[in-house]
């Protein structure tokens, strides 16, 4: 049973698009760019176990459509170089220029085709998040988890790293009362407009903030769940790499 069930969602309004055409039109797009990108994927898969090891693939736990839980898929972008007593450097120091390279394109969310085929994502969408943060949004940003998440997004295309937590949650949810062709299309266009122009990287975003844990109180106090966060970026358990 969705844990939205008591959300207000008399504002959210989905056309026969919304409901009938973005998921096949989701997967048929993204079988035809799997087979059309075959060879580029093949020659990043080579590249990726030769210069940061294997596996190939990174694989990490986020939040799906009604709050439930899937495995994202991406090219892994950093080494697992480890200091004399077997534990994992900081961030900093695994960090390649050819991982830079995969983050910088977004060649490394490709992987996530899969997952846009498996019917755990979608093209456009909000972009999925850890399962640790459920309990920290409010009703109306729990709205984000009525719809697929997306490889890219409505925020994405407005400020991508710049957006805080609220700005982004704030586009999440506007998406999701309003799916439209027209809108996706829009968002599809402007993603690769900024991919190809390398905007928005680099700069302030949620990541100074902190996890929203760090920068929240519990919002929905009955969504607590139990939740491993050992294995989040550091950012988000906001250890400093340094130490």
């Amino acid at each position: 049973m969705s844990r939205l069930k008591n959300l207000d969602d008399s504002s959210i309004h989905y056309g026969f698009y919304a409901r009938f055409v973005k998921q096949p039109l989701d997967f048929i797009i993204c079988l035809l760019a799997l087979i059309i990108l075959s060879p580029v994927l093949l020659v990043l898969c080579l590249m990726v176990r030769v210069k940061l090891g294997s596996p190939i693939f990174f694989k990490q736990t986020r939040c799906g459509r009604d709050e439930k839980p899937f495995e994202m898929i991406k090219f892994r972008t950093m080494t697992d170089a480890r200091d004399e007593n077997g534990n994992l450097l900081p961030d900093t120091d695994r960090f390649t220029k050819f991982g830079d390279f995969l983050r910088n394109y977004s060649l490394d969310e490709l992987p996530e085709l899969l997952n846009v085929i498996k019917g755990d994502m979608s093209i456009i969408g909000p972009r999925p998040l850890y399962t640790f943060y459920v309990p920290y949004y409010t009703e109306e940003e729990a709205l984000r988890h009525a719809v697929r998440g997306g490889i890219t997004g409505l925020a994405q295309v407005n400020g991508r790293a710049l957006c805080r937590w609220n700005e982004r949650f704030a586009y999440d949810v506007k998406y999701a009362r309003n799916i439209t062709f027209a809108n996706d299309l829009k968002i599809l266009w402007q993603t690769v407009y900024k991919v190809f122009k390398k905007s928005d990287i680099g700069i302030p975003s949620v990541t100074e903030e902190g996890g929203l844990h760090i920068v929240r109180e519990v919002q929905r106090p009955d969504h607590v769940i139990d939740t491993e966060i050992n294995n989040m970026p550091k950012f988000v358990q906001h250890v400093d790499d340094k130490k």
